[in-house]
Protein backbone atom coordinates (compact mmCIF):
# COMPACT_ATOMS: atom_id res chain seq x y z
CA UNK A 1 0.00 0.00 0.00
CA UNK A 2 1.09 3.31 -0.55
CA UNK A 3 2.42 5.48 2.88
CA UNK A 4 3.60 8.66 3.44
CA UNK A 5 6.77 8.06 5.17
CA UNK A 6 9.64 10.56 7.36
CA UNK A 7 12.85 8.92 7.21
CA UNK A 8 14.79 11.82 8.80
CA UNK A 9 13.65 15.09 10.52
CA UNK A 10 13.40 18.29 8.63
CA UNK A 11 12.82 16.48 5.51
CA UNK A 12 10.39 15.93 3.17
CA UNK A 13 7.83 12.70 3.70
CA UNK A 14 8.48 9.90 0.85
CA UNK A 15 5.47 8.56 -0.51
CA UNK A 16 6.44 4.75 -0.70
CA UNK A 17 4.84 1.50 -1.12
CA UNK A 18 5.31 -0.46 2.60
CA UNK A 19 3.90 -3.05 3.82
CA UNK A 20 1.13 -3.77 6.36
CA UNK A 21 -0.02 -6.96 8.64
CA UNK A 22 -2.79 -9.11 9.51
CA UNK A 23 -4.81 -7.42 12.83
CA UNK A 24 -4.43 -9.08 15.53
CA UNK A 25 -6.78 -10.75 18.15
CA UNK A 26 -7.95 -7.14 19.47
CA UNK A 27 -6.82 -5.40 16.43
CA UNK A 28 -9.07 -3.67 13.30
CA UNK A 29 -8.03 -3.10 9.71
CA UNK A 30 -9.21 -0.03 8.52
CA UNK A 31 -9.03 1.44 5.13
CA UNK A 32 -8.42 4.78 5.32
CA UNK A 33 -10.83 6.97 3.71
CA UNK A 34 -9.79 10.74 5.02
CA UNK A 35 -6.87 11.93 7.22
CA UNK A 36 -6.38 15.35 8.25
CA UNK A 37 -2.97 17.26 8.09
CA UNK A 38 -2.30 18.38 11.50
CA UNK A 39 0.05 20.80 12.90
CA UNK A 40 0.46 17.85 15.75
CA UNK A 41 2.51 16.09 12.35
CA UNK A 42 4.31 19.29 11.53
CA UNK A 43 5.96 19.40 15.72
CA UNK A 44 7.27 15.49 14.97
CA UNK A 45 8.74 16.49 11.58
CA UNK A 46 10.32 19.45 12.81
CA UNK A 47 12.02 17.38 15.32
CA UNK A 48 10.42 19.50 18.68
CA UNK A 49 9.19 16.00 19.62
CA UNK A 50 11.58 13.08 19.36
CA UNK A 51 10.00 9.92 17.92
CA UNK A 52 11.54 6.80 16.22
CA UNK A 53 12.04 6.62 12.20
CA UNK A 54 11.45 5.92 9.89
CA UNK A 55 8.16 6.04 10.87
CA UNK A 56 4.61 6.57 9.14
CA UNK A 57 3.12 10.04 10.79
CA UNK A 58 -0.82 10.68 10.45
CA UNK A 59 -3.28 10.82 13.66
CA UNK A 60 -6.71 12.70 12.40
CA UNK A 61 -8.84 9.86 10.17
CA UNK A 62 -12.03 8.10 9.44
CA UNK A 63 -12.33 5.23 7.02
CA UNK A 64 -14.07 1.39 6.72
CA UNK A 65 -13.09 -1.59 8.17
CA UNK A 66 -12.42 -4.08 5.88
CA UNK A 67 -11.36 -6.95 8.70
CA UNK A 68 -11.37 -7.33 12.44
CA UNK A 69 -9.36 -9.74 14.35
CA UNK A 70 -10.36 -13.15 16.77
CA UNK A 71 -11.59 -11.13 19.70
CA UNK A 72 -12.92 -8.16 18.43
CA UNK A 73 -16.58 -7.61 19.04
CA UNK A 74 -17.16 -3.60 18.93
CA UNK A 75 -16.99 -3.53 15.04
CA UNK A 76 -17.24 -5.71 11.95
CA UNK A 77 -16.46 -5.20 8.37
CA UNK A 78 -18.30 -2.25 6.68
CA UNK A 79 -18.29 0.08 9.90
CA UNK A 80 -18.09 3.60 9.28
CA UNK A 81 -15.24 4.51 11.70
CA UNK A 82 -13.31 7.95 13.53
CA UNK A 83 -9.37 6.96 14.59
CA UNK A 84 -8.35 8.34 18.09
CA UNK A 85 -4.96 8.23 19.41
CA UNK A 86 -6.38 7.87 22.88
CA UNK A 87 -6.12 4.02 23.01
CA UNK A 88 -7.65 3.33 26.11
CA UNK A 89 -7.96 -0.17 27.86
CA UNK A 90 -10.98 0.15 30.02
CA UNK A 91 -9.77 -0.74 33.23
CA UNK A 92 -6.83 1.08 34.21
CA UNK A 93 -6.87 3.61 37.17
CA UNK A 94 -7.25 6.20 34.83
CA UNK A 95 -9.71 4.83 32.71
CA UNK A 96 -11.94 3.73 35.52
CA UNK A 97 -11.83 7.38 37.13
CA UNK A 98 -13.06 8.77 33.72
CA UNK A 99 -9.71 9.98 32.19
CA UNK A 100 -9.09 7.59 29.29
CA UNK A 101 -7.41 10.07 27.55
CA UNK A 102 -4.61 9.83 29.95
CA UNK A 103 -4.73 5.81 29.83
CA UNK A 104 -1.13 4.24 29.05
CA UNK A 105 -1.51 1.02 29.45
CA UNK A 106 0.61 -0.95 27.02
CA UNK A 107 -1.61 -3.54 26.31
CA UNK A 108 -3.50 -1.84 23.83
CA UNK A 109 0.01 -1.46 22.07
CA UNK A 110 1.54 -4.22 20.39
CA UNK A 111 4.96 -4.89 22.00
CA UNK A 112 8.01 -3.31 20.38
CA UNK A 113 9.99 -6.90 20.26
CA UNK A 114 7.33 -8.59 17.76
CA UNK A 115 5.92 -8.01 14.65
CA UNK A 116 4.86 -4.49 13.88
CA UNK A 117 1.59 -3.75 12.32
CA UNK A 118 3.86 -1.49 9.08
CA UNK A 119 6.82 -2.87 7.13
CA UNK A 120 9.57 -2.46 4.37
CA UNK A 121 11.42 -5.11 2.82
CA UNK A 122 11.35 -7.05 6.23
CA UNK A 123 12.31 -4.10 8.18
CA UNK A 124 9.83 -2.19 11.04
CA UNK A 125 8.34 0.76 9.83
CA UNK A 126 6.69 2.88 13.25
CA UNK A 127 3.65 3.14 14.05
CA UNK A 128 2.93 6.75 15.09
CA UNK A 129 0.58 7.74 17.56
CA UNK A 130 -1.02 3.89 17.24
CA UNK A 131 -2.53 5.20 14.12
CA UNK A 132 -0.38 6.60 10.89
CA UNK A 133 -2.97 7.39 9.22
CA UNK A 134 -0.77 8.95 5.94
CA UNK A 135 -1.62 5.49 4.79
CA UNK A 136 -4.40 3.71 2.38
CA UNK A 137 -4.77 1.41 5.29
CA UNK A 138 -4.29 0.94 9.31
CA UNK A 139 -3.84 -1.89 11.25
CA UNK A 140 -5.29 -0.20 14.72
CA UNK A 141 -6.50 -1.83 17.85
CA UNK A 142 -10.11 -1.67 18.56
CA UNK A 143 -10.09 0.90 21.62
CA UNK A 144 -8.66 3.32 19.14
CA UNK A 145 -12.34 3.19 17.10
CA UNK A 146 -15.42 5.01 17.60
CA UNK A 147 -18.35 3.49 15.23
CA UNK A 148 -20.03 6.47 13.77
CA UNK A 149 -23.83 6.77 11.94
CA UNK A 150 -23.53 6.16 8.16
CA UNK A 151 -24.56 9.19 6.87
CA UNK A 152 -21.71 11.09 8.38
CA UNK A 153 -19.71 12.71 5.80
CA UNK A 154 -15.94 11.03 6.08
CA UNK A 155 -14.49 13.88 5.36
CA UNK A 156 -15.86 16.10 8.21
CA UNK A 157 -15.58 13.29 10.32
CA UNK A 158 -11.99 13.11 10.32
CA UNK A 159 -11.79 16.43 12.13
CA UNK A 160 -13.44 15.23 14.73
CA UNK A 161 -10.54 12.64 14.85
CA UNK A 162 -7.86 15.01 16.47
CA UNK A 163 -8.38 18.49 16.00
CA UNK A 164 -12.49 19.41 16.53
CA UNK A 165 -12.13 16.67 19.88
CA UNK A 166 -9.26 18.14 21.25
CA UNK A 167 -10.69 22.00 20.94
CA UNK A 168 -14.07 21.72 21.76
CA UNK A 169 -13.30 19.04 25.07
CA UNK A 170 -10.43 21.48 26.28
CA UNK A 171 -13.48 24.49 26.71
CA UNK A 172 -16.26 21.39 27.50
CA UNK A 173 -14.33 18.80 29.50
CA UNK A 174 -10.68 20.08 30.66
CA UNK A 175 -12.12 23.75 31.38
CA UNK A 176 -15.72 23.32 31.71
CA UNK A 177 -16.27 26.38 30.88
CA UNK A 178 -19.56 28.43 32.08
CA UNK A 179 -22.88 29.84 30.51
CA UNK A 180 -22.16 33.55 29.87
CA UNK A 181 -18.55 33.88 30.80
CA UNK A 182 -15.85 35.68 28.77
CA UNK A 183 -13.43 33.38 26.45
CA UNK A 184 -10.06 34.13 25.18
CA UNK A 185 -8.74 32.01 22.48
CA UNK A 186 -4.99 32.42 21.40
CA UNK A 187 -4.64 31.17 17.62
CA UNK A 188 -7.51 30.49 15.26
CA UNK A 189 -5.29 27.52 13.11
CA UNK A 190 -7.87 23.88 13.44
CA UNK A 191 -7.93 23.26 16.89
CA UNK A 192 -8.49 27.16 17.73
CA UNK A 193 -11.43 27.63 15.98
CA UNK A 194 -12.55 24.08 17.06
CA UNK A 195 -12.38 25.56 20.61
CA UNK A 196 -13.98 29.13 19.74
CA UNK A 197 -17.00 26.69 18.23
CA UNK A 198 -17.19 24.74 21.26
CA UNK A 199 -16.87 28.00 23.71
CA UNK A 200 -19.90 29.03 21.62
CA UNK A 201 -21.77 25.12 22.24
CA UNK A 202 -21.09 25.67 25.97
CA UNK A 203 -22.88 29.86 25.76
CA UNK A 204 -20.06 31.60 27.08
CA UNK A 205 -21.14 34.93 26.64
CA UNK A 206 -17.89 37.08 24.89
CA UNK A 207 -15.53 34.68 23.21
CA UNK A 208 -12.17 37.09 21.94
CA UNK A 209 -10.43 35.28 19.09
CA UNK A 210 -6.62 36.04 19.38
CA UNK A 211 -4.16 35.71 16.28
CA UNK A 212 -2.53 37.63 13.49
CA UNK A 213 -3.75 36.64 10.19
CA UNK A 214 -6.89 38.69 9.63
CA UNK A 215 -8.19 35.97 7.43
CA UNK A 216 -8.47 33.64 10.33
CA UNK A 217 -9.34 36.05 12.45
CA UNK A 218 -12.74 36.69 9.59
CA UNK A 219 -12.92 32.95 9.92
CA UNK A 220 -13.32 33.10 13.83
CA UNK A 221 -16.21 34.90 13.66
CA UNK A 222 -18.29 31.89 11.46
CA UNK A 223 -17.37 29.49 14.37
CA UNK A 224 -18.26 31.80 17.63
CA UNK A 225 -16.45 34.20 17.95
CA UNK A 226 -17.76 37.72 19.06
CA UNK A 227 -14.42 40.08 19.38
CA UNK A 228 -11.42 39.69 17.38
CA UNK A 229 -7.97 41.09 18.56
CA UNK A 230 -4.80 41.37 15.72
CA UNK A 231 -2.09 40.90 17.82
CA UNK A 232 0.22 42.49 15.14
CA UNK A 233 -1.47 45.34 16.55
CA UNK A 234 0.47 45.45 19.92
CA UNK A 235 -0.11 43.78 23.16
CA UNK A 236 -3.25 40.82 22.89
CA UNK A 237 -3.08 40.95 26.68
CA UNK A 238 -3.46 44.53 26.92
CA UNK A 239 -6.50 44.71 24.14
CA UNK A 240 -7.82 41.65 25.64
CA UNK A 241 -8.01 43.24 29.23
CA UNK A 242 -9.34 46.98 27.73
CA UNK A 243 -12.24 45.17 26.23
CA UNK A 244 -13.21 42.83 29.52
CA UNK A 245 -12.26 45.54 31.79
CA UNK A 246 -10.05 43.23 34.21
CA UNK A 247 -9.35 39.92 31.95
CA UNK A 248 -11.31 36.99 30.51
CA UNK A 249 -12.61 34.12 32.89
CA UNK A 250 -11.26 31.67 30.43
CA UNK A 251 -8.10 31.82 27.92
CA UNK A 252 -7.13 29.07 25.74
CA UNK A 253 -3.68 28.65 23.83
CA UNK A 254 -3.90 26.66 20.70
CA UNK A 255 -0.71 27.48 19.48
CA UNK A 256 2.01 25.98 21.45
CA UNK A 257 4.77 29.27 22.19
CA UNK A 258 6.14 30.27 25.16
CA UNK A 259 5.16 33.45 24.71
CA UNK A 260 1.83 32.68 23.89
CA UNK A 261 1.17 30.68 26.94
CA UNK A 262 2.47 33.34 29.01
CA UNK A 263 0.18 35.72 27.73
CA UNK A 264 -2.71 33.42 28.29
CA UNK A 265 -1.95 33.43 31.97
CA UNK A 266 -2.00 36.99 31.41
CA UNK A 267 -4.85 37.90 29.95
CA UNK A 268 -6.99 36.45 32.98
CA UNK A 269 -9.38 38.14 35.25
CA UNK A 270 -8.84 37.45 39.07
CA UNK A 271 -10.06 33.37 39.69
CA UNK A 272 -9.43 32.80 35.86
CA UNK A 273 -8.39 29.63 34.33
CA UNK A 274 -5.56 29.13 31.47
CA UNK A 275 -5.95 26.33 28.87
CA UNK A 276 -2.80 25.47 27.32
CA UNK A 277 -3.76 23.49 24.49
CA UNK A 278 -0.89 23.96 22.27
CA UNK A 279 2.46 21.91 21.88
CA UNK A 280 4.98 23.74 23.33
CA UNK A 281 8.25 21.98 22.03
CA UNK A 282 10.29 19.66 24.51
CA UNK A 283 12.56 21.81 26.48
CA UNK A 284 10.61 24.62 26.79
CA UNK A 285 10.46 26.82 30.08
CA UNK A 286 7.42 28.85 31.08
CA UNK A 287 7.22 32.07 33.53
CA UNK A 288 4.75 33.11 35.24
CA UNK A 289 4.22 35.89 37.57
CA UNK A 290 4.35 34.40 41.02
CA UNK A 291 2.04 36.67 42.54
CA UNK A 292 -0.68 36.10 40.27
CA UNK A 293 -1.39 33.27 41.88
CA UNK A 294 -2.64 35.17 44.91
CA UNK A 295 -5.62 36.27 42.26
CA UNK A 296 -6.62 32.63 42.30
CA UNK A 297 -5.42 32.20 38.56
CA UNK A 298 -5.21 29.10 37.50
CA UNK A 299 -3.28 27.27 34.18
CA UNK A 300 -3.47 23.46 33.34
CA UNK A 301 -2.80 21.39 30.41
CA UNK A 302 -5.53 19.19 28.29
CA UNK A 303 -4.71 16.12 26.30
CA UNK A 304 -6.47 15.58 23.58
CA UNK A 305 -9.45 17.58 25.15
CA UNK A 306 -9.77 15.44 28.25
CA UNK A 307 -12.31 13.29 25.45
CA UNK A 308 -14.28 10.06 26.55
CA UNK A 309 -13.85 9.66 22.48
CA UNK A 310 -16.61 6.49 21.86
CA UNK A 311 -19.30 9.20 24.01
CA UNK A 312 -17.95 12.51 22.79
CA UNK A 313 -17.57 11.97 18.90
CA UNK A 314 -20.80 10.57 18.03
CA UNK A 315 -22.21 13.65 20.10
CA UNK A 316 -20.19 15.36 17.90
CA UNK A 317 -21.82 14.31 14.89
CA UNK A 318 -25.34 15.31 16.44
CA UNK A 319 -23.83 18.48 17.00
CA UNK A 320 -22.55 18.99 12.90
CA UNK A 321 -25.88 17.38 11.49
CA UNK A 322 -27.91 20.06 13.74
CA UNK A 323 -25.63 23.01 12.75
CA UNK A 324 -23.95 23.40 15.98
CA UNK A 325 -20.42 22.30 14.85
CA UNK A 326 -18.76 24.00 11.60
CA UNK A 327 -16.74 21.40 10.47
CA UNK A 328 -17.49 22.22 6.31
CA UNK A 329 -15.24 25.97 7.16
CA UNK A 330 -12.51 23.90 8.74
CA UNK A 331 -11.65 22.46 5.59
CA UNK A 332 -9.10 24.33 3.47
CA UNK A 333 -8.33 22.15 0.63
CA UNK A 334 -9.00 18.20 -0.34
CA UNK A 335 -5.94 16.75 -1.77
CA UNK A 336 -3.91 13.51 -2.57
CA UNK A 337 -1.69 11.80 -0.68
CA UNK A 338 1.36 12.91 -3.01
CA UNK A 339 0.03 16.81 -2.37
CA UNK A 340 1.06 15.78 1.42
CA UNK A 341 4.46 17.83 1.63
CA UNK A 342 2.60 21.07 0.37
CA UNK A 343 0.29 20.55 2.68
CA UNK A 344 2.75 21.24 5.19
CA UNK A 345 4.25 24.00 4.13
CA UNK A 346 1.22 26.04 3.53
CA UNK A 347 0.47 25.36 7.68
CA UNK A 348 4.04 26.38 8.22
CA UNK A 349 3.07 29.45 6.52
CA UNK A 350 0.10 30.03 9.34
CA UNK A 351 -2.90 30.79 6.78
CA UNK A 352 -4.85 27.40 6.19
CA UNK A 353 -7.12 25.52 9.01
CA UNK A 354 -7.21 22.04 7.94
CA UNK A 355 -6.05 20.47 4.51
CA UNK A 356 -7.56 16.49 4.43
CA UNK A 357 -6.28 13.78 2.57
CA UNK A 358 -8.75 11.99 0.35
CA UNK A 359 -7.52 8.50 -0.75
CA UNK A 360 -10.78 7.21 -2.45
CA UNK A 361 -11.22 10.01 -5.08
Amino acid sequence: MKAAVLREVGQPLQIEDVQIDKPGPNEVLVRTSVAGVCHSDLHFIEGHYPYPLPAVLGHESAGVVEAVGSNVTYVEPGDHVITCLSVFCGHCEDCLTGHMSRCQSPEVRRSPFGPQPLSKDGSPVFQFLNLSSFAEQMVVHEHALVKIRKDMPLDRAALIGCGVTTGVGAVIHTAQVEPGSTVAVIGCGGVGLAAINGAAIAGAGRIIAVDMQPSKLELAKKFGATDIVNAGDGDPVEQVIEMTGGGVHYSFEAIGLKVTTEQSFRMLRRGGTATVIGMIPVGTMVELHGPDFLQEKRIQGSIMGSNRFRVDMPRFIDFYLAGKLHLDELISKRIQLNEINGAFDALKTGETARQVIVFDQ
